[in-house]
């Protein structure tokens, strides 16, 4: 027999139910208490002053909330009627309490969320909603990890690592109050999660981030909206962030596209420079880089994979130098065109921010973005190695040999290591306030390098790890002075370092059949540029950890914000 609706079967307590310590079993009638006081109670009686239809298991079912007809039961994850969603404790407390976490709130927002990212989620302290809203529920949930993503989503596609992006998007969620949120950030997958409270279900959104662009005055102004989002002194609700965003989005290049050609022109003449060319490589291998950004650019708009836009961009530069190997000019050196146009094509923002993600334990992006950047040097080594083969067929005199020649003309190769990084700084699109710092950093970098691989004899391995460490300092000193983002500050500067000579002594290695040579030459190339990521990095953590807040008023020092990893 079915039985009816609202019946005895109907109240049956769920699994997951809260029972009552006063709930007689079942089959045992409830005694009644007798008019006298010294009476003794049985265990299972109800308590003076406490009603059967308030205490939340009456009856025989055990489970209504309300009278006797009451058809609602409770269950053991009801939040209770005291509960506050603006107000609510941490969702973890461990046994031995909460520890008290200093964290000073002059320090960049970034070193304060990276802090916590590295801490275990029973240790992070509460957080104090920075930017209030009037309705007294908070912001809508939704909303605000949209936003949290989209800004996410331009910090990623800009190239910053891994663990800044989770830095900026935790500092979001928790400005606006949501501090139980997990952000999670894979090479092309953004997702995070909130949950309210241990009794609420956890909200979860995510988003993908199909292109990417190099434009760092877009990555530098997302850094100013976080850091107004973050800094009590500013009000920005969430209309007034979407409205600043997609004014972020809706902002042009700083540069035109003849400008970037020609910045890709400087910087392949400059580096020609460096390796011992003269006015006549310069002009040369500035015409090779420039038409093979145009072909680059050409592939572009018909839609062919960067891969193959690398490939088409390494030709012209090549085709260059093979062309001045066949006029048997003495007074040119046709490898130091092919060389100026290989540093143009490096792709070392990728390198080091693949680089930097592993050290920071980000392993999955760092492995996408270093096989990302293998298939570009592919690419690279794919145009090169056909333009040598035709220029051996058609009998040119290519010289190994060439790599070991001095180049003793330091002013030159200052001013042209600065030259570099100047054109570096305009093709990443950069603001115009910052060129001038990231030339001068350029500079110191090549000075450091020289002095210890020329002058001092250092392997030039461990010179480029040197100037690189030097690089990342005082991109990260740059950085916390305009309270934006370091990469518009290293990046450029570590151009003059990238290895370019290794990379075409070794491609001409394998196309005359000197596997052992050509090999160990890719082998110095492949270390060179570990080396510079890995000094970068280093230099920047050491800053982070040792070097104080700037902006002291009258010269007092401030604590540091350290980091920990929480172990």
């Amino acid at each position: 027999m079915v039985a009816e609706s609202g019946g005895p079967e109907d109240q049956k307590p769920q699994s997951d139910e809260a029972r009552s310590a006063f709930v007689p079993p079942a089959g045992t009638m409830q005694p009644v208490s007798p008019p006298e006081e010294d009476h003794p109670t049985s265990e299972f009686a109800i308590p003076t002053g406490v009603h059967p239809e308030a205490s939340g298991s009456g009856g025989s079912g055990g489970g209504s909330t309300g009278g006797p007809n009451s058809d609602t039961l409770s269950s053991a994850f009801t939040p209770p009627s005291s509960y506050n969603a603006q107000q609510a404790p941490p969702a973890f407390t461990p046994a031995q309490g909460i520890p008290m976490v200093r964290l000073t709130k002059e320090a960049p927002w970034q070193d304060r969320m990276r802090t916590m990212l590295r801490m275990p989620v029973t240790e992070r302290p509460a957080p104090e909603s920075i930017q209030r809203t009037d309705d007294d529920t908070g912001p809508a949930v939704p909303r605000v990890l949209d936003l949290t993503l989209r800004i996410g989503e331009l910090l990623l596609a800009g190239g910053e690592g891994a663990e800044d992006v989770e830095a900026a998007m935790f500092a979001v969620t928790r400005s606006y109050g949501l501090d139980r949120s997990e952000p999670t950030v894979t090479f092309t997958l953004l997702s995070i999660s909130h949950q309210p409270s241990l009794v609420d279900d956890p909200v979860t959104a995510s988003r993908t981030v199909r292109r990417r662009g190099t434009d760092y005055t877009r990555l530098a102004a997302v850094f100013r909206l976080v850091d107004d989002i973050t800094s009590e002194d500013a009000d920005v609700s969430l209309e007034e962030a979407y409205r600043r965003l997609a004014e972020i989005r809706r902002n042009r290049h700083p540069y035109p596209g003849w400008v970037l050609t020609a910045a890709a022109g400087l910087l392949a003449g400059s580096a020609s420079v460096l390796v011992g060319g003269g006015v006549l490589v310069f002009i040369v291998a500035a015409a090779g880089a420039m038409l093979g950004d145009r072909l680059a650019w050409l592939c572009a708009g018909r839609g062919l994979p960067e891969f193959y836009q690398f490939t088409v961009a390494a030709m012209p530069p090549a085709a260059m130098g093979v062309a001045l190997t066949l006029t048997h000019s003495t007074d040119i050196r046709p490898s130091a065109v092919i060389t100026g146009g290989l540093f143009a094509l490096l792709p070392g923002r990728a390198l080091v921010a693949g680089v930097q993600d592993g050290l920071t334990g980000y392993y999955i992006t760092a492995s996408a973005r270093l096989l990302e950047v293998m298939y570009f040097f592919i690419g690279i080594v794919a145009g090169v190695l056909i333009v040598l083969y035709l220029g051996l067929q058609l009998g040119a005199q290519l010289n190994p040999e060439a790599r070991f020649v001095a180049y003793d003309e330091p002013v030159v190769q200052i001013l042209a290591s600065m030259a570099l990084s100047l054109a570096f700084a305009v093709l990443l699109q950069q603001e115009r306030s910052t060129v001038l710092a990231v030339t001068l950093n350029g500079g110191v970098a090549w000075i450091i390098f020289a002095a210890m691989a020329r002058t001092g004899g250092i392997s030039p391995v461990a010179a480029t790890a040197v100037a690189a460490g030097l690089v990342g300092l005082f991109g990260q000193l740059f950085s916390r002075y305009r309270f934006t983002s370091s990469l518009p500050y290293i990046t450029a500067a570590i151009g003059p370092l990238l290895p370019g000579s290794a990379t075409y002594f070794g491609l001409l290695g394998v196309a005359q059949n000197e596997l052992d040579t050509g090999l160990a030459s890719l082998s110095t190339a492949v270390a060179t540029a570990l080396a510079i990521a890995i000094g970068v990095n280093l230099g920047s953590e050491i800053s982070r950890l040792f070097m104080g807040v700037p902006g002291a008023v009258g010269g007092a020092s401030r604590r540091a914000a350290k980091r920990t990893r929480g172990f």
